[in-house]
């Protein structure tokens, strides 16, 4: 794999209160690469910068290849129909959009309602169709789930595996780490301006020492356990309940250590 994107040293102020104080990060060719941070960790700064959006104050930014960005936000007219769109995207570009991004993304199904008339699944799903006219080398998604239900999570998830099967390398900004576990294959926290950590998610949580919290009730009360391997676990747990003759009642699996490292990484404790 070549570097899709070089980051040295790259430094950004708002007057007086110092954003970026020096990031250093290389992103690989074909990598899904999640850059997280809790509000003010200069992880929506970050990503301006090397979209183009935002000037920075020095350092270097080096992006090999075309960008899609699908923004958080959009400022569509909230009249113009999705197919509408996806054509004054194209023309931009000076190309065709790709039938079968737009059939995988459902926007067909929309032909006849207007921007305003979306759902946020919709919107989010007629987003990343747009980031995708000029197809891309690099990809950027800003919290590309949020307000989505589970089914459209998953549709989106999907999409989002496809296109690195494509070869497209995929930075993503989420504040779900369960997303994060499941896409991403290196991650890098922010705190404060500063790079906190950078690895794989298996390298996070090998520092928690335990990754998922069961508890399991049943009429003669509660019990805790934790595990690694959740697969692996519930049988054994399981099986141990029905050679007891206990009847489960309901099972509760806790993934929130990740979620609280995390947290404890990004305010630098």
């Amino acid at each position: 794999m070549g570097c899709a994107i070089q980051i040295e040293n790259l430094r950004k102020s708002y007057g007086e209160h110092l954003v970026l104080k020096g990031l250093n990060l290389r992103i690989e060719e074909g990598e899904i690469f999640g850059l997280l941070g809790i509000n003010g960790a200069g992880k929506t700064t970050a990503f301006e910068c090397i979209e183009g959006l935002r000037k920075y104050d020095s350092g270097r930014i080096t992006v090999n290849g075309k960008m899609g960005i699908q923004l958080q936000s959009s400022s569509l007219p909230a009249y113009i129909k999705p197919q509408e769109a996806v054509l004054l995207f194209a023309n931009w570009n000076g190309t065709a959009a790709d039938p079968s991004i737009l059939a995988a993304l459902g926007i067909h199904e929309l032909e006849k309602k207007q921007y305003r008339e979306l759902s946020m699944g919709q919107k989010r799903r007629l987003h990343l169709a747009l980031a995708l006219v000029g197809n891309p080398d690099l990809v950027f998604l800003d919290e590309p789930t949020a307000g989505l239900d589970v089914e459209g999570r998953i549709s989106l998830h999907a999409q989002i595996r496809l296109l690195k099967e494509q070869g497209k390398t995929i930075l993503l900004a989420s504040h779900d780490m369960a997303e994060v576990e499941a896409l991403c294959d290196r991650i890098a926290i922010l705190n404060k301006g500063n790079l906190a950590f950078l690895g794989t998610v298996d390298e996070l949580t090998a520092s928690i020492g335990r990754r998922y919290n069961i508890k399991i009730i049943t009429k003669a009360g509660e019990e805790d356990y934790a595990a690694e391997n959740i697969g692996e676990a519930m049988l054994d747990l399981l099986e141990g309940y029905k050679k007891r003759n206990l009847t489960v009642l309901d099972i509760k699996i806790d993934r929130g250590t990740l979620e609280e490292h995390f947290i404890n990484i990004a305010k630098g404790e």
